[in-house]
């Protein structure tokens, strides 16, 4: 079935209801929307001559265009391919040019940012807003062209710390299932509530347009077309029972905020791409109350792998209430998951190791790309490359990334375990804990912290609390830490400035110069 049936009935049956805003200000509704995607459908037929199963990308801020753009695109039975407008010319070339993408539609501006690394096989580029752009919506509307379940419906560039992006295959099948779990398991949606859209559209944001669709809620872009949390608690209160996806930065941003922020009129505040620490869900929780729900998945399974309800977050009365916090959740009920040993065998309660999962959410593969899609996709089960633990009650506690775990003296750490503990001290506004080569243990634990601490403070802390195997052997202070586009802290970068901080210590290839290590 094509997503793109989802907008086209709701335009029939309640033409006239809001569909998106643009801060307060409602600016397109069910009726339009819907006939605006079937005419750029028409457009992308008879224009360009696209036939279904090509790609079409689109490089943009956050933009209420971004509704008709993605349904007229899957309208027309074509792949999707969102590309995060914060990325450098040269990345979005590489993107265009491995997707083959035939046209591209840009945020004004990003056309001259492309434009130099565009790839032979683009034909158009397409300024959003622009008078050609326009020109595409004069074609007469056509028909839903139909898709099977495994047809490709979003070409979703994974953010990638180390390497080219890889694009996962997401189709309709997987993004019908991704976005039914989310609606029954996450954020119950009911007409006219809303989603207010601060993190990219292109990517964790825009995964839950087509729930909201398919349940008649409105889209909401900040003028900003960001992130301002002052911004956002207003557009809270103009829109009640709004709800919101955030990387675990952003929701300390809100926390922070000293502006005033009616909780009452937030539906669910999600939090996803890297774990919450304890101390900062507590914050979050003392300062908006029982609407926080957290999710993890990645792209490859798009936000659905296991989800921490929002029940579960606030229970308070429960004994197992903090460990809970410091959870990922239960797995969603249309997923398997399972912890496994290297031989992909299913672990004990209790037991670390790789976490697995499938499902009718698991991405058809990566395109052109087989023999990553081997590797991750193994026995018919997503290898995450995440590190984790079921414990007796079902929830599954992430360590880290498989590559951030430390082997010292051979015994294994897990830097989130030391993270937890340092951001407990009030002078700690951020940490991230990674492994140093050393001659004699193979490697040890330093620490990058953000904030004013003292290095006797933080280690008599993690003294009280941790192995002392565990503690930081050096703790370095910086003004911040590296981040991607998403707000994940960079751990590759930090490792290899440490590598240049260090060199003269070890001889390591990675510390011999073989690397060219950033600044922080």
């Amino acid at each position: 079935m094509n997503l793109a049936l989802w907008l086209s009935r709701a335009g029939m049956s309640h033409p006239d209801m809001p569909a998106a805003a643009l801060g307060t200000r409602v600016v397109a509704r069910y009726g339009d929307l819907a006939s605006r995607a079937a005419r750029l459908a028409g457009a992308l037929h008879k224009r360009f001559g696209l036939k279904p199963g090509d790609r079409v990308a689109v490089a943009a801020k956050n933009t209420p265009a971004y509704l008709e753009l993605m349904y007229g695109i899957w309208h027309a039975g074509l792949a999707a391919v969102p590309a995060n407008a914060k990325l450098h010319g040269v990345e979005l070339g590489y993107i265009l040019e491995h997707s083959g993408a035939r046209v591209c539609f840009v945020s004004d501006g990003l056309d001259a940012a492309i434009a130099p690394h565009a790839p032979r096989s683009l034909e158009r580029l397409i300024v959003i807003g622009g008078a050609q752009y326009a020109t595409l919506f004069a074609e007469d509307a056509v028909e839903v062209a139909p898709r099977a379940p495994d047809d490709l419906a979003w070409l979703f560039y994974t953010s990638g710390t180390t390497g080219r992006p890889k694009g996962a295959m997401l189709t309709h099948r997987v993004l019908a299932a991704a976005s039914q779990a989310y609606a029954m398991e996450v954020d119950p949606v009911t007409p006219s509530d809303a989603i207010l859209h601060a993190a990219p559209m292109s990517h964790g944001s825009g995964l839950y347009i087509m729930a909201h669709v398919a349940r008649l809620g409105v889209q909401v872009v900040p003028e900003s077309g960001g992130f301002e949390p002052e911004e956002i608690f207003a557009l809270f209160d103009a829109w009640p029972r709004a709800s919101m996806f955030a990387a675990p930065t952003m929701i300390k941003r809100l926390v922070a905020c000293g502006a005033d922020c009616n909780a009452a009129n937030i539906r669910t505040l999600i939090w996803g791409g890297a774990p919450m620490y304890v101390e900062d869900a507590l914050a979050a929780l003392d300062r908006f109350g029982p609407r926080l729900a957290q999710i993890y998945g990645q792209g490859e399974s798009p936000m659905t792998i296991t989800t921490l309800a929002k029940e579960d977050i606030a229970d308070r009365a429960n004994p197992r209430w903090r460990e809970r916090l410091g959870s990922a959740g239960k797995p969603y009920a249309c997923v398997e998951v399972k912890v496994a040993d290297g031989g992909d065998r299913a672990l004990p309660v209790g037991a670390t190791g790789e976490i697995l999962c499938r499902g009718e959410v698991v991405m058809l593969g990566y395109w052109r790309n087989e023999e990553a899609t081997a590797s991750s996709l193994r026995g018919g089960w997503l290898h995450t490359g995440d590190v984790g633990v079921f414990d007796a009650e079902g929830y599954l506690h992430l360590k880290d990334r498989s590559k951030d775990l430390i082997i010292s003296g051979g015994s294994n750490i897990y830097p989130r375990e030391v993270e937890e503990v340092l951001l407990t001290h009030a002078g700690v506004r951020e940490v991230s804990v990674i492994g140093r080569p050393d001659r004699e243990w193979g490697e040890v634990v330093v620490a990058y912290v953000v904030g004013d601490a003292s290095t006797a403070e933080l280690d008599a802390l993690c003294l009280e609390r941790i192995a002392r195997f565990k503690r930081p052997k050096d703790y370095v202070f910086v003004d911040a830490l590296p981040k991607n586009n998403y707000g994940k802290i960079l751990k590759t970068e930090l490792r290899a400035a440490d590598d240049r901080r260090n060199v003269a210590n070890f001889t390591s290839p990675r510390l011999r110069g073989e690397v060219d290590p950033p600044k922080l």
